[in-house]
């Protein structure tokens, strides 16, 4: 059984930062993780490239040098291996947590599930920065678990000549979209709106317009699908009542994501039935559970959009200073 100071649940961006911060402070830490260091990024479309310029995702003062003036993911994921090295991380790959529970006064019981074989931890203090990349939103429509429907998209080159159904207008979706039509599908988008999501990067937007508008892509705006078959999407218009079926191969559903707060909830620590958002003080990402925090993306809730690597990065530095002034006050 081991024991540590702290423990990080999840090794992306905003879990390394955390680690960094307790490295810096001379505290004990290990980071866990069921997959791999930034998993998130990893499973980013190949092609894909941030918001943000380099300096702006930098953790640890690790100078983050790319050779464009946005970073690709092959970039991030180099960036995010080299600052583990730097600061020496203890970071565990493929030890998914289970369960993490009160152990009387003196922290968390933390359970992992490896494998081959399972491990136990003993924690004074734990970070959930668990994000929210591992759990779709699901659309609760038939034939949305077919072998041919996914909510990951890696790269336009298997889809070459296949009918491709997109679902949603944002980010990823646009993204999907124009490297699958590049790739040499025929793709249709399907989305309740009106139009492309406002948060969709401006540099990207003319592009999948302009597709639009000459006809390369099509477009069922204002519709949603209503099942899935091994070989059509049924889809109605929400303007006309008018049901079609589109002769489909593959469907990639791009409808978003979410944090899974079960053992946070589990825990005791309450979540917000509106807003999803688990309840904290912001100054120190202190949950209600005394030695419980929250770094990144977990702790915005239902809207993923308010907290990324940018405005998330800090949480590190504001738990560990927490936890040491509580520790100087309990001397």
């Amino acid at each position: 059984m081991d024991s540590t100071e702290l423990l990080v649940i999840g090794a992306g961006p905003c879990g390394l930062a955390v680690g960094v911060a307790a490295k810096q402070a001379v505290l004990s830490c290990v980071l866990l993780d069921r997959r791999t260091i930034v998993s998130t990024i990893e499973r980013y479309p190949l092609g894909m490239t941030f918001f943000s310029t380099p300096e702006r995702i930098e953790i640890g003062g690790v100078p983050f040098i790319s050779s464009h003036e946005k970073p690709t993911r092959k970039d991030g994921l180099l960036y995010y291996r080299r600052v583990a090295e730097h600061f020496e991380l203890d970071i565990r790959p493929g030890e998914e947590v289970v369960d993490v529970r009160r152990d009387g006064e003196a922290g968390f019981r933390v359970e992992v599930r490896r494998p081959h074989d399972a491990r136990t931890y003993l924690a004074d203090a734990v970070v959930f920065a668990t994000g929210h990349y591992d759990n779709p939103n699901f659309l609760g429509i038939s034939g949305e678990d077919l072998p041919h429907v996914t909510h990951y998209f890696t790269e336009g080159h298997p889809y070459w000549r296949r009918r491709v159904v997109v679902i949603g207008a944002g980010n990823s979706s646009v993204d999907a979209a124009l490297e699958c039509w590049r790739a040499g599908a025929a793709v249709t988008l399907v989305h309740l709106g009106e139009g492309f999501d406002r948060t969709v990067k401006p540099w990207v937007l003319p592009d999948i317009v302009n597709r639009v508008k000459e006809g390369s892509i099509a477009v069922r705006w204002r519709s949603r699908v209503r099942a899935i078959s091994p070989t059509n999407v049924e889809v109605i218009s929400d303007a006309s009542g008018e049901v079609e079926c589109l002769p489909t191969d593959a469907v990639l559903a791009m409808t978003g994501y979410h944090a899974d707060t079960a053992l946070l909830r589990r825990l005791g620590v309450p979540i917000d039935s509106a807003t999803g958002i688990p309840s904290h003080d912001e100054r120190t990402m202190a949950t209600t559970v005394p030695g419980c925090y929250l770094a990144g993306v977990i702790a915005s809730g239902n809207d993923a959009n308010r907290l990324f690597i940018e405005n998330a990065r800090g949480h590190g530095e504001l738990i560990v200073r927490d936890i040491r002034e509580k520790t100087r006050t309990r001397r």
